[in-house]
């Protein structure tokens, strides 16, 4: 692919939460359409990881994203860049509402929830002329299942958080993914023969008759950092998961 059709040749994408899963299918979209990657993640050797599949334009940074500290201190070093993504989050936790801790339900709030709400904080004011923020929730918000409580209260609160910084920041542009079930690691607190299953149920359930893969989600992000007239929108990207 020639520069001139690169969509995001030269374009410097901050994505949080960059290592795994959709984030770090994220990171290679962004580089393969010419963007200057800068990823932040809490784990060192993950973030080695990463960068030895991006481009030598591509750098990375240790930032505990349950930290709103360090968080304002990345963003203090980062200087001007023209995307924000936020995908980081912990292991899914299914559970019914009898048996939620709740001072447990209030730390998976940190990186999904608050660690989000920080880098806009933050990052929003270094957002150059043009520039986007996308963040992620997912399909529970809108099909909820048994146990899925604490879930599908965070993704509604996502999807609320985004519309109103779509208004407050205009015209940086804000808007959110909404994934189905995508095969990742965030599925990892589930036993394997279980995550198969789930898979398996799933794909079958589903319109397009398969699970997502971590592509697919990227595809969305590239979409909303270059779709100049989208802001305050959450996109799904579900398999037609909210239709069955």
């Amino acid at each position: 692919m020639s520069n001139e059709n690169k969509s995001l040749q030269n374009k410097e994408v901050v994505i949080m939460g960059a290592t795994s899963g959709i984030g770090l299918a994220v990171a290679l979209a962004a580089a393969k359409e010419g963007a200057i990657v800068k990823i932040a993640s809490s784990n060192q050797q993950r973030i080695n990881n990463t960068l030895a599949l991006l481009p030598a334009s591509a750098s990375g940074y240790v930032v505990d994203l349950s930290s709103e500290q360090q968080i304002k201190t990345f963003f203090e070093q980062a200087g001007a860049f023209d995307h924000l993504v936020y995908t980081a989050g912990e292991n899914i936790r299914i559970g019914k509402i009898a048996a939620t801790d709740i001072d447990r339900a209030k730390e998976y709030l940190n990186i999904r929830y608050w660690g989000a709400v920080a880098a806009v904080k933050y990052g929003s004011q270094l957002i150059r002329e043009k520039g986007s923020i996308t963040l992620t929730s997912g399909i529970a918000s809108q099909r909820p299942g048994s146990g899925w409580a604490l879930g599908a209260g965070i993704c509604g609160a996502m999807e609320g958080f985004c519309r109103a910084m779509a208004v407050e920041l205009a015209p940086v542009r804000v808007n959110i993914v909404s994934p189905g079930i995508v095969r990742t690691n965030l599925w990892n607190s589930l036993e394997a023969d279980e995550r198969t299953a789930l898979y398996s149920q799933a794909g079958n359930s589903l319109l397009v008759k398969r699970v997502g893969e971590a592509e697919d989600l990227a595809k969305t992000y590239i979409y909303l950092m270059t779709q100049e007239y989208c802001t305050g929108q959450t996109l799904v990207v579900d398999g037609g998961g909210v239709l069955v």
